[in-house]
């Protein structure tokens, strides 16, 4: 079968499901994912064979240590998907909420009332765990789903997607047999052939490198939804609790640099820079993360650490995914938020403040997806924001914003219901 037909097949079958999905109880569709959490622990031995195989080969290809990280399962990250299943099967049910109800003075009733989207392809790399997760959220919300992953993890998301669509026909035969489905070729054409089927498709959702996001932005005919990279900051306050700083900072950075939460820039107030920055740089080197610091960093470090490297331009663009940072002193809270808005990706940025007038200036000027007061940009997830989980953050400002969770995945329409009513 040739790949247009393939892809063709897929969006088909993905549209019947979305028919029937659409349909399901609430109980059903919190049954089958509870059904599928545990299939997900009692097969995990076949699912880390197939990761196995993966990490083989991207280090065999020399894959990034950052993109191997996102790649790796182990017992404890196949927990946390089976675990992700069971909190999205505890959630409300987004569909059928109603949302508006009014009364025309002729009588005719009209509600708005959320409901599925319909059929989203979700395309990702390295990430295993996505498919579970994008699948049991789109599941939830009633919308079928289609898979993309990268040729690096095709192995392991094929083997989640198995299991997980097993236990579906084997526990529930009567749901629909096409609900999940993964995009099992390699082949980059798969994607512009799937996302030209605007009949079928409904909406994409694209995680991944910039170069990747915007050629799937570009090749596709139906929406969308998207961030090309997390550029995210944090500005240490001239009034901040230094001790909280810190922590925050390395949390920012350290705690899981390859992804697209973590802090890629730190901003110090000139006021406390000569204080915090060597004290910050010395815990940062001792967690092995390369400084590519401006003029006046350099300056106020240099007896400490003479062979620090310059930040320069493109450095404030950049999304490193690795145990690298740019510093930059400013002069004010002005400053930082000149410089975020210049060189942000809008995705999450953060205060570490004691001034509680500043810290509003900061959360209402920066136009970011996620703002934060004294918390690390790490918390821009689903499962931190209480979602079970997300299919991505989006930095779009139309429509969906930030972690996308289950009520992100409805849409609406209004429902009329009159006694014969006719428009004059």
């Amino acid at each position: 079968m040739i790949l247009s037909e393939q892809m063709l097949l897929l969006a088909r079958q993905a549209k019947a499901a979305a028919r029937q999905l659409a349909r399901l109880s609430t109980a059903d569709k919190n049954a089958a994912l509870l059904a599928m959490a545990e299939a997900l622990e009692k097969e995990r031995g076949g699912i880390l064979e197939a990761n196995a195989l993966d990490l083989a080969d991207g280090t065999s290809h020399g894959l990034a240590s950052a993109m191997l990280d996102r790649l790796r399962l182990d017992d404890r990250r196949l927990s946390l998907m089976a675990n992700g299943l069971r909190e999205v099967a505890s959630l409300p049910d987004p569909v059928g909420r109603v949302l508006d109800e009014r009364v025309r003075p002729n009588g005719l009733k009209l509600q708005k009332v959320t409901s599925p989207i319909g059929v989203i392809v979700i395309i990702f790399e390295s990430r295993p765990n996505v498919t579970a997760d994008a699948a049991g959220l789109c599941f939830k919300s009633g919308n079928a789903t289609i898979l993309r992953g990268g040729k690096e993890a095709l192995r392991s998301n094929e083997a989640v997607a198995r299991v997980m669509t097993n236990a579906l026909k084997r526990r529930f035969p009567h749901l629909p047999e096409h609900a999940i489905q993964v995009v099992l070729t390699p082949d980059r054409d798969a994607i512009k052939e799937l996302l030209a089927l605007t009949g079928y498709v409904t909406c994409a959702s694209r995680g991944g490198g910039e170069g990747l996001i915007r050629a799937v932005a570009e090749c596709s005919r139906v929406p969308v939804i998207k961030h090309y990279k997390g550029v995210c900051h944090v500005y240490v306050d001239g009034s901040a609790d230094l001790k909280m700083a810190e922590e925050i900072v390395i949390n920012a950075k350290c705690q899981r640099p390859g992804v697209c939460n973590a802090m890629e820039t730190l901003l110090v107030d000139k006021a406390i820079a000569p204080v915090f920055l060597p004290a910050i740089a010395r815990k940062l080197t001792a967690l092995k993360v390369e400084l590519r610091v401006d003029d006046t960093a350099r300056e106020l470090l240099r007896n400490h650490f003479p062979h620090l490297k310059s930040a320069l331009e493109e450095d404030w663009y950049a999304e490193y995914l690795d145990l690298i940072l740019a510093v930059r002193v400013v002069d004010d809270i002005e400053a930082a938020i000149d410089h975020i808005s210049r060189y942000g990706s809008a995705h999450s940025d953060c205060i570490v403040t004691r001034d509680g007038p500043r810290a509003r200036k900061f959360l209402a000027e920066v136009d970011s997806a996620a703002v934060y007061w004294n918390a690390s940009t790490r918390f821009t997830d689903g499962g931190e924001f209480g979602m079970g989980a997300e299919i991505g953050i989006s930095t779009d400002k139309i429509g969906a914003r930030g972690p996308m969770g289950l009520e992100e995945l409805t849409t609406y329409k209004w429902l009329g219901f009159g006694n014969g009513q006719i428009r004059t």
